[in-house]
């Protein structure tokens, strides 16, 4: 086995993914989880999104899908 086949970067998406969930999930019981601001959320946005837009793999919104997320995601921060 190569260095390069051991460690989390090395698993699939998919289990990388499903470690992750499991780790927040036990971060938010124990009460160790981080609590992002709009202001800390807003840019961790803006950082994802253009890392997306940089490998082509962004989610291009159209008028309805971008004020349908908008509508949500004020309901969710109250």
């Amino acid at each position: 086995m190569s260095k390069d086949d051991r460690g989390f970067g090395s698993m699939d998406e998919d289990k990388q993914r499903d470690i992750a969930s499991k780790g927040g999930k036990a971060a938010h019981e124990k009460g160790t989880a981080h609590e992002f601001d709009s202001e800390e959320a807003r840019k961790a946005g803006s950082k994802g999104g253009k890392e997306a837009h940089e490998r082509g793999t962004a989610h291009e919104f159209d008028s309805e899908e971008a004020s349908k997320a908008g509508q949500k995601g004020g309901r969710n921060s109250h």
